[in-house]
């Protein structure tokens, strides 16, 4: 993440969100803490020595930030629309009341060597298994991540589609879908 980028998700939790400075703590050091232990997996006890935090400071802050983020959700998260009958977009015209693209990645990750066995895929990387569902113009709907590498992308899909807050596509009289 760049410079400008992280200023601007600090801004947009701090103005929006209501993410406030702690007493030791900046609002920007909080983000990077979240941010850290979301994008390298990092436990708490790793954190604490690279920012020089104790243990209860790194977790107060990183539930501090998730908290924000999570009722930002309607913010950071699109509410797809389906494609009209009078759409002209080369890419999408074809695809009346399609809601947008949902797919499977894996995300090479580093963890404990008595957990690499489910985290090895058939490619031989160690991986975790990410389904993400995008609107048609590339925002994020939904996304669902910390399966093992190893776990195919219809058991995903099925344990999204079955939790209590999980994926689900709008009913109606017009049958939308997602492209697979």
């Amino acid at each position: 993440m760049n410079r400008d980028t992280f200023n601007h998700f600090c801004y947009l939790l701090r103005h929006t969100g209501g993410l406030v400075d702690g007493r030791y703590v900046s609002m920007g050091e909080q983000v990077a803490i979240f941010l850290s232990v979301l994008s390298h997996h990092s436990k708490v006890r790793v954190v604490k020595f690279c920012f020089k935090r104790s243990s209860h400071n790194v977790h107060q802050h990183f539930h501090n930030a998730l908290r924000v983020v999570l009722n930002l959700h309607g913010i950071l998260l699109a509410s797809p629309t389906p494609v009209d009958d009078e759409c002209t977009h080369p890419r999408w015209k074809h695809f009346k009341v399609c809601l947008g693209v949902l797919d499977g990645t894996l995300i090479d990750v580093t963890i404990p060597e008595i957990d690499k066995a489910r985290y090895h895929t058939r490619k031989g990387t160690i991986s975790v298994n990410v389904l993400a569902v995008c609107d048609r113009s590339m925002q994020f709907v939904y996304m669902l991540t910390g399966w093992e590498g190893s776990a195919t992308d219809a058991r995903v899909l099925r344990d999204a589609v079955c939790r209590n807050d999980g994926f689900s596509v709008p009913h109606g009289r017009i049958n939308p879908y997602y492209l697979v």
